[in-house]
C-alpha cells in the first residue's frame, strides 16, 4: 500500500453502514469507535482504529482531516428527487393552508401541470442555473449522490431536455447523479382527451429515445387516480424490461389503490411514498423484495396524512429508504436533517433505521451496492458531523450538522466555520 492522499482521524466513531443488511439496523451500521480512514485516489484504502494505520502510509504529502471528535459516515444518498424544474408554486402552499387538498389544486389547473408549463418554456441553460443551487444545498447537507427524475416536460423534446440537463449537471458540480425517466408523471393537458395517444408517445417514442441516448437507467410512474392506472403501469413495465431499464413506482400516496401490490407484481426496485399502503401491500413488498422509499417531508409539506407506516414496513422485513423528494409542489426542501427527523418522529423508524435509509438502503434503491457504505475498495464519499453519534441527527431536529463533505477523495464542501486540518 502506498502513502495515503488523505487521512481522516480524531473521530468519535466511523459509521461504516457495512454490517449484515438483514441484521438489526444498529448492527448494520457497524461503527468503528475512534476510527480512522485512509484514502488513496478516489477510494478508501484503509479503515481501522486510530493510530493503527500501516507504517509509511502517512507522509508529509498526506492531507490530514480532523473530525474534532465528531462522527464520520458515508455520503448521503438522496434516492428520490424532482429537482430539475422551472417556476414555483408558493401560492399552492397558501391554498393548502386554507384547506384545499393536493388533488383539488391539481384539478383546478395547478399541481404538476403548472410546473410542466414553466419547465417547457425554460431552456437547458435556465434549467441548469435553477438546479445548481438546489444541488449545492443538498451537498451542504452531506448528499454525495442523488437521483433526479424527469416528468415536468411530458412531451418528447421537453423530457429529453430535462434528462440532458441532469447529465450536464453531473459534470458541473460534485454530486453524482442518477437519471430517471418519468413521462408517466401526469397526462399533459393537450392529451386529456387523447390519453391513448400520450401513452403511445411515451412507450413507443420517448422511452426508446431515452434508452438509445442512455439518458436514464430507470423509469418511474405515478400510479394514482389523478395520474396512471395499474394496467398502464403494467404496459410501462413491459416496455422498460424490453429496453433494459429499471422500474420504480410512486404508489399509495394519496389514495389506497393497491399500488404496493402492483410494485411487487411487476418486480419494481422501489415503491415510493406509501402513505396509504395496506397490510396486504406491506406483505407483498416483503415477499417481492421491493424497497420502500419514504418521503416524510412531502407528507408534512402537502398536509397529507397519515405518514407512511415505516415501523410496520421494517417489522415486516421490508428494507426502507428515506429521501427529500425535493420538488416544487409537495416538498420544496433540500433539508436532509428534517427528513431524518420526520422519519423517526412520524414514520416511527429508529435513528439507526433512518440513517441507514438515507445511506446504504438508498444506494440499493438506485441499484448500486457501493453507495452509502464505507469499506476498503469502496468510494471515498464521506461526511463529517458536529455530533458524537448518528443519534443526534434526528434528535437535534432539522438542524444541519454536516460540517465537511468529501466526494471521491477530495473535499467538496466545508461549512463556513469549518476548519479542515490541524
Amino acid at each position: 500500500m502506498g502513502p495515503f492522499d488523505l487521512l481522516i482521524r480524531n473521530t468519535s466513531e466511523v459509521v461504516t453502514c457495512d454490517g449484515p443488511l438483514q441484521a438489526a439496523a444498529e448492527l448494520t451500521l457497524a461503527p468503528v469507535a475512534g476510527g480512522a480512514v485512509g484514502v488513496i485516489d478516489e477510494q478508501i484504502a484503509w479503515l481501522g482504529a486510530e493510530g493503527s494505520w500501516p507504517t509509511g502510509s502517512v507522509t508529509s504529502q498526506t492531507r490530514v482531516l480532523d473530525a474534532r471528535q465528531g462522527f464520520v459516515g458515508p455520503g448521503f444518498v438522496d434516492c428520490h428527487t424532482h429537482l430539475v424544474f422551472a417556476g414555483e408554486r408558493a401560492d399552492e402552499l397558501e391554498l393548502r393552508c386554507q384547506g384545499q387538498s393536493y388533488l383539488e389544486i391539481a384539478a383546478a389547473g395547478g399541481g404538476i401541470a403548472r410546473t410542466v408549463r414553466a419547465t417547457r418554456d425554460a431552456s437547458e441553460d435556465q434549467l441548469v442555473a435553477l438546479a445548481l443551487p438546489r444541488l449545492r444545498r443538498l451537498l451542504e447537507h452531506g448528499v454525495t449522490t442523488a437521483e433526479v427524475k424527469s416528468g415536468y416536460g411530458l412531451d418528447l423534446e421537453s423530457e429529453l431536455r430535462m434528462l440532458r440537463t441532469v447529465r450536464r449537471l453531473g459534470g458541473e458540480q460534485p454530486i453524482s447523479l442518477f437519471s430517471t425517466f418519468m413521462g408517466f408523471h401526469s397526462v399533459p393537458p393537450e392529451h386529456r382527451s387523447t390519453r391513448d395517444a400520450y401513452l403511445e408517445l411515451c412507450l413507443e417514442v420517448m422511452l426508446p429515445r431515452v434508452a438509445k441516448e442512455q439518458l436514464a437507467t430507470t423509469c418511474d410512474a405515478f400510479i394514482e387516480q389523478s395520474a396512471f392506472t395499474h394496467d398502464e403501469g403494467r404496459r410501462l413495465a413491459t416496455k422498460a424490461r424490453e429496453l433494459g431499464l429499471g422500474l420504480r413506482l410512486h404508489v399509495d400516496q394519496l389514495t389506497p389503490n393497491g399500488g404496493a401490490q402492483l410494485a411487487a407484481e411487476l418486480g419494481a426496485t422501489t415503491a415510493d411514498h406509501l402513505e396509504q399502503v395496506s397490510a396486504e401491500g406491506i406483505a407483498a413488498l416483503a415477499r417481492g423484495g421491493v424497497i420502500a422509499v419514504l418521503a416524510p417531508t412531502s407528507t408534512l409539506f402537502a398536509r397529507a396524512r397519515p405518514f407512511a407506516p415505516g415501523r410496520a414496513l421494517r417489522d415486516a422485513g421490508v428494507q426502507v429508504a428515506v429521501c427529500t423528494n425535493c420538488n416544487p409542489g409537495s416538498s420544496m426542501s433540500e433539508n436532509v436533517a428534517l427528513a431524518l427527523g420526520l422519519a423517526c418522529v412520524e414514520n416511527s423508524l429508529t435513528p439507526a433505521e433512518a440513517y441507514l435509509g438515507f445511506t446504504r438502503v438508498a444506494g440499493l434503491a438506485l441499484r448500486d451496492k457501493t453507495l452509502g457504505r464505507l469499506y476498503v475498495g469502496g468510494p471515498a464519499d464521506l461526511v463529517f458531523f458536529d455530533a458524537p453519534s448518528y443519534r443526534h441527527l434526528p434528535y437535534q431536529f432539522a438542524m444541519n450538522q454536516a460540517r465537511l463533505v468529501v466526494k471521491r477523495g477530495a473535499v467538496a464542501h466545508v461549512r463556513a466555520d469549518g476548519r479542515v486540518g490541524f
